[in-house]
């Protein structure tokens, strides 16, 4: 099975630069998640968006993907080994410095970014999950985390209830990890997306914790390259 990736990155000069490997949401690699690699990118890193689902595999932005993201999420361990190999195929850029590699993820992609975190791989250096979901899994590893963990997440957010926010905590603590959480009263789920209106559905884009998150990203990534 083939996979896609989205490569964005400055200006090319003489030296490696760390990287960031891009989480999508739960509708897959498309415009979107392109147009935020991209953004990562002008920060100057190498950002590079990994598709979980498969080459071409495509979900409705404001439709139901279910179908695309419940076999991952009912099967970890796959879903940790097409993380694995996306973070794998990232290392194989030639201008990236793979000592210095981090990841960022938006709601399913937070998840995601956070299983990676949890398989402990080589140079690692920490991840931001952006309203993401914060379930643990059963792969049981039990190595301490290496990675620095950021949670920017909606205190409102009712696709995240509260159990899943602490249980979450006792796992870092176990883990030994280096880990924070920005908590934004108000947000609900998916804040960052400008296009995110179906406060029904617990879905709306919050200004303010759109805008403090991305720099709380900012100020995490300067810390920890």
């Amino acid at each position: 099975m083939e996979f896609d990736l989205y490569v964005a990155q400055p200006e090319r000069g003489t030296k490696a630069l760390p990287a960031i490997f891009v989480a999508h949401a739960w509708d897959g690699l498309n415009e979107p998640m392109e147009n935020i690699t991209q953004r990562v990118a002008q920060l100057g890193y190498v950002a590079v968006a990994v598709d979980v689902y498969g080459k071409g595999m495509r979900g409705d932005p404001t439709g139901d993907n279910s179908h695309l993201m419940t076999p991952l999420l009912e099967d970890r361990g796959v879903l940790r080994d097409r993380l694995q190999a996306g973070y794998a195929a990232i290392r194989e850029i030639e201008t990236v410095d793979t000592t210095r590699i981090g990841a960022i993820g938006y709601c399913f992609g937070g998840l995601c970014v956070l299983d990676l975190a949890r398989s402990v791989p080589d140079a690692l250096q920490g991840v931001v999950s952006f309203h993401g979901g914060l379930t643990g899994n059963n792969l049981k590893n039990t190595k301490p985390m290496k990675a620095s963990i950021l949670i920017e997440h909606g205190w409102a957010d009712p696709l995240v209830p509260t159990d899943d926010y602490l249980a979450f905590a006792h796992e870092m603590d176990e883990r030994k990890a280096d880990w924070q959480a920005h908590i934004h009263g108000g947000a609900v789920h998916a804040f960052t997306f400008e296009g995110a209106n179906m406060p029904e559905n617990g879905l709306q884009y919050h200004e303010a914790a759109a805008r403090r998150s991305w720099k709380s990203m900012i100020d995490f990534f300067d810390e920890v390259f």
